[in-house]
């Protein structure tokens, strides 16, 4: 579904990412693991549209991103769930959920995909008059999550979904994307909760400074020596 070929990004002088070459199989869930600073966030967005490469190519599905708009990249269905929720505070649940449908492709469905965001997150009907501040950590996640739902996407991506929540809501969240999948929804996970995310990745990736140095299924990854000792502790 999505192919990423020799992609570099610099921020100055300091390469972000290099010559990073990854594939996102349709229906599948691809993990990005690595520690901070890997450049994991920065390879999600590049593939949003929000940064652009020094060199390399985005496809989707056949369609080059590479110079596309953020917005046009969206419109696709190639949507982000971003780190640190980035919800609009002063607005309410449902005014929230309604922003995430403005695209062209998602506008005539958003009844549809609001009913779909509440069947997976009842208490986000629950809450559909408070304003999003006044929602609890988990509860602004599953709101981003529903936001990004709205706006129909093919390819799903997520960005530290688990970051600051009790082991309970992880749990919960991470549930919710493997729901999305069984749905049809194709997944890219960014991810620092490495054990969990590799648990549920079909394949999976490994980012350190800027390059892809362990690749292969999610267990494969899992049980690699490398693996075992930088991240899990083992």
């Amino acid at each position: 579904m999505l192919k990423v070929e020799q992609l570099s990004v610099k921020y100055g002088a300091f390469y972000a990412l290099r010559d990073v070459s990854l594939t996102i199989e349709d229906g599948n869930i691809t993990t990005i693991a690595g520690a901070n600073g890997a450049g994991k966030t920065t390879l999600i967005n590049t593939i949003s549209g929000v940064i652009k490469p020094v060199s390399g190519r985005l496809t989707f599905e056949n369609v080059e991103l590479t110079r596309m708009q953020g917005h046009e990249i969206a419109s696709l269905g190639v949507v982000q769930v971003p780190e640190g929720r980035k919800l609009f505070p002063e607005m309410t649940v449902y005014e929230n959920l309604m922003m995430g449908g403005y695209n062209p492709r998602a506008r005539p469905l958003r009844a549809e995909s609001m009913e779909q965001a509440f069947q997976l997150f009842p208490v986000l009907r629950e809450r559909s008059k408070q304003l999003a501040r006044t929602l609890s950590g988990g509860e602004q996640q599953m709101l981003s999550i529903g936001r990004a739902m709205m706006a129909k996407p093919r390819l799903l991506m997520f960005d530290e979904p688990s970051l600051g929540l009790a082991p309970l809501l992880v749990r919960e969240i991470f549930s919710s994307i493997e729901k999305l999948k069984s749905q049809g929804l194709t997944i890219l996970l960014v991810e620092q909760n490495i054990r969990h995310s590799l648990q549920i990745a079909d394949y999976a990736y490994v980012l350190e400074t800027g390059q892809v140095v362990l690749q292969g299924t999610g267990r494969e990854v899992m049980e690699n020596e490398h693996t075992k000792k930088a991240y899990l502790g083992l």
